[in-house]
């Protein structure tokens, strides 16, 4: 007895579709209690100033609970190591410029300060574009 087409296309799709994993209630209870918890400890330690590390503290927190929003949620820990290679890539590829933006951020004070100093009273400048130096200022020396 020959296949249908009918059964045999169902057949290939059941075949091209992979297996889907389902969590256990207890597992997603207890993820989402943990959840919950963090949540908690974001709003407590936002009261405490930690400084430099302001940044850091809030970042691991975030960085925790995204990873089990992921790894449950989103079923990575169940899905084949190439998506969670990939997504690790990724993540170090954002921290990077993150960290490349903090760094430009903290030094703009240096170009700030710079910006500030009084030019010199005597600067050669005032002779080449014709102008006069300050009254207050000595004469340009040669």
């Amino acid at each position: 007895m020959q296949p249908t087409h009918a059964h045999a296309a169902s057949h290939q799709s059941q075949q091209s579709h992979s297996h889907h994993h389902i969590v256990p209630f207890k597992v997603n209870m207890a993820v989402g209690i943990t959840l919950l918890v963090l949540t908690a400890v974001t709003v407590w330690i936002a009261q405490f100033d930690f400084g430099a590390m302001n940044m850091i503290v809030a970042m691991t927190v975030a960085t925790v609970k995204a990873g089990l929003v992921v790894a449950y949620f989103m079923h990575l820990r169940y899905d084949n190591r190439f998506f969670f290679t990939m997504l690790l890539v990724c993540l170090i590829a954002l921290t990077v410029f993150i960290v490349f933006t903090m760094i430009d951020q903290k030094s703009r004070t240096s170009i700030y300060d710079y910006e500030m100093q009084e030019i010199r009273k005597n600067a050669k400048m005032y002779e080449k574009k014709g102008l006069t130096a300050p009254k207050d200022a000595s004469p340009a020396k040669h």
